[in-house]
């Protein structure tokens, strides 16, 4: 994009940024930042752009995972290896059920920002600014702890690194065995309560079963024992994102080297704001938010400049609208993409719509608001005639009790117990798991209509 540099945000409104009180540490730790490797390559996101273009067309289904906030004080090795885990036994389930190659997409390796609701918060009487994420400030509740610091874009930096080495090393280094995976699968199906979900483990058994009789199993298929795995977050620190985006020298186009994918969130998605003049300049995968308030007017304009060329693969519209109002929203948005010919990847973010107060004063997330929520994505874009391309949900490998419901039956009562999230509620991996299954059953019922359809014509 010839009309575009990486800097040509920093002339648009900004929100939802800090602003820095010392501008030499603040240029110190750009040009330092600027000076360090990309933590992803040009290929690689050209590969996911490939895969998520078959997403949309049904040839593929995209799962979206991982912490709603990547914490400094959390960050370990035995953290990144349960959540690539659980995310790996998802893979497998939905694979299962939609009978295509699932895109495994985590949201890690830079969510380290979260947007905010209001600029302050106040605590018994004292008003701080808004703890915005490690990569900024710190949650502690002090003056001194959320002042903005651009030096915690170095530490930010660090963790990313180290985390996509480690995953790639997982990727490639004989974890992600199919046959490892499902046996930690099939230790969940045995658990109690879990029986509905038995049937459908055994039945990938089987299968798995039948492939090592005729002699295709790890040893003789590299696909067994290996993954793709991707990183994606939400690029709302801008000078981060800046000091990172390099020009890829096969093509001489601009790419944001934090993330394999980028997405811009539901309130920094102003079609004149910086994080969109961000976004329209790299080649990377762009997801949108698209929340209740997306007019369809801000939807065109949105895909115009974030994809001029109409390139598949190269916008997913993520919808996040609250179980219960699909319905009402994303009909009117699927009838604008295809009045525009727009090429989109749809892809349902369950979480961000449903969060609601615990009697118990918790911020939490039923996960049966959750699973309706998908259910609905999924039924809309059945009478539609359109392709449910993937999910996104927050989760977490840990045993944490956050989000309530589930198979194992998490009370309002029990968020006290092991509550670690910064900011909002996560899945844990048993819940992961379960929906895993309950949403293979959807893309299951999908494929089983588009046969009959086929065959009716």
């Amino acid at each position: 994009m010839s009309d575009w540099t990486k800097s040509d945000w920093r002339k648009k409104p900004r929100i939802q940024m800090p602003d820095y009180t010392d501008e030499a540490a603040l240029h110190a730790v750009e040009a330092q930042l600027s000076k360090y490797p990309p933590l992803v390559f040009a290929g690689e996101a050209r590969r996911l752009k490939t895969l998520l273009a078959d997403a949309s067309r049904g040839e593929a289904f995209l799962l979206q995972g991982g912490d709603c906030a990547e914490a400094f004080d959390q960050f370990s090795a035995d953290g990144i290896r349960d959540t690539f885990k659980v995310m790996l036994q998802m893979s497998m389930v939905l694979t299962f059920g939609a009978k295509v190659p699932v895109i495994k997409l985590g949201r890690m390796a830079g969510q380290f920002a979260k947007p905010r609701s209001a600029p302050t918060e106040t605590v018994n009487g004292v008003e701080l600014p808004s703890y915005r994420g490690d990569i900024i400030n710190e949650l502690a509740f002090t003056p001194e702890a959320r002042i903005p610091d651009p030096k915690k874009m170095l530490q930010a930096y660090t963790q990313a690194a180290a985390t996509l080495n480690l995953l790639r090393a997982f990727s490639t280094g004989g974890f992600a065995d199919m046959h490892r995976v499902h046996s930690w699968t099939l230790g969940f199906a045995d658990g109690n309560g879990a029986e509905k979900y038995r049937e459908i483990a055994a039945r990938i058994q089987d299968t798995l079963d039948f492939m090592y009789a005729a002699g295709i199993d790890s040893d003789t298929t590299h696909e067994f024992s290996t993954v793709e795995f991707y990183t994606s977050h939400e690029s709302l620190l801008l000078e981060y994102e800046e000091a990172l985006t390099r020009v890829d020298s096969t093509t001489g186009k601009w790419l944001a080297g934090s993330g394999h994918m980028i997405w811009i969130g539901d309130r920094t998605r102003q079609p004149d704001g910086a994080h969109v003049e961000f976004a329209r300049g790299v080649q990377n995968p762009i997801g949108l938010k698209c929340g209740p308030s997306m007019t369809t007017d801000d939807l065109k304009v949105l895909m115009a400049k974030l994809n001029p060329e109409n390139e598949p693969g190269r916008l997913s519209l993520i919808a996040r609208f609250g179980a219960g109002t699909v319905a009402e929203h994303l009909p009117r948005l699927i009838n604008t993409v295809r009045e525009e010919g727009a090429e989109v990847t749809w892809v349902c973010d369950a979480m961000h719509g449903n969060t609601i107060k615990s009697s118990t004063g918790y911020k939490t997330r039923p996960f049966d608001s959750v699973l309706r929520e998908v259910r609905e994505f999924f039924g809309v874009h059945a009478a539609e005639g359109t392709v449910p391309g993937g999910v996104h949900f927050e989760m977490t490998g840990q045993d944490v009790t956050e989000c309530t419901g589930g198979v194992r039956a998490v009370t309002e009562e029990d968020l006290s117990d092991r509550y670690h999230t910064a900011c909002d509620p996560r899945l844990n991996a048993s819940q992961s798991l379960e929906l895993a299954f309950l949403v293979a059953e959807e893309l299951s019922d999908l494929r089983t209509a588009r046969k009959k359809a086929r065959a009716a014509s």
